[in-house]
């Protein structure tokens, strides 16, 4: 049987859900990785990256009253203790607000206009570092790749350049990009494999 490890950008994942009408939860994470190992294959491990929920406070965009983002990442604890998941978490910074629309609107702007705008630092770091350990280790003969961030190309090229076979997985309606195309050495689709 060949040992699969199975990397997930969380923010990646979490997009296609919610554009797809699907409930982004522990079970649907959980669920999603298993269909993604054969019956052929044994699963090793399922590194999942992600961010903690922002917390701290910050002035309305319009009215400067304060508004207070409070944490709600349990749910990444409870990933963490499922069977054969590891949960790396980076860090999520508020880069301050951004209209909900554009044009803005000519009748006056009011805080509901605005939504808050974060930035996910150090997942890419964290991918392409375990890449690398996985590589070193031999630790799989597949790897699973649930990521379309063209920064983790270096770290792909390593592992393709290994003895591990990389695999990108497609979305519905949202193929990979060329360039990971060319790298990965299949292809994987979403909700299930279809070959």
């Amino acid at each position: 049987m060949k040992r699969v490890i199975i990397q997930i950008d969380g923010g990646h994942l979490r997009a296609h859900s919610r554009r797809d009408g699907v409930d982004y939860t522990v079970d649907f994470i959980e669920d999603f990785a298993h269909t993604l190992v054969r019956k052929t294959e044994e699963l090793v491990r399922v590194i999942y990256y992600d961010c903690r929920p922002f917390q701290g406070e910050t002035p309305l965009p319009v009215s400067g009253e304060t508004s207070i983002f409070k944490s709600g990442g349990g749910w990444l604890d409870e990933l963490a203790s499922r069977d054969y998941f590891v949960v790396r978490t980076g860090v999520l910074k508020f880069r301050g607000w951004k209209p909900k629309q554009l044009p803005l609107p000519s009748n006056g702007l009011s805080d509901q206009d605005f939504r808050p705008d974060f930035e996910q630092k150090g997942l890419d770091l964290r991918l392409g570092l375990d890449m690398a350990k996985i590589v070193e280790t031999q630790s799989c003969d597949r790897l699973i790749l649930v990521s379309a961030d063209t920064d983790l190309i270096p770290a792909m090229q390593i592992v393709r350049q290994s003895a591990i076979q990389i695999i990108g997985v497609d979305f519905p309606n949202s193929p990979l990009h060329g360039r990971f195309l060319r790298i990965s050495t299949s292809c994987a689709k979403s909700y299930g494999r279809t070959r």
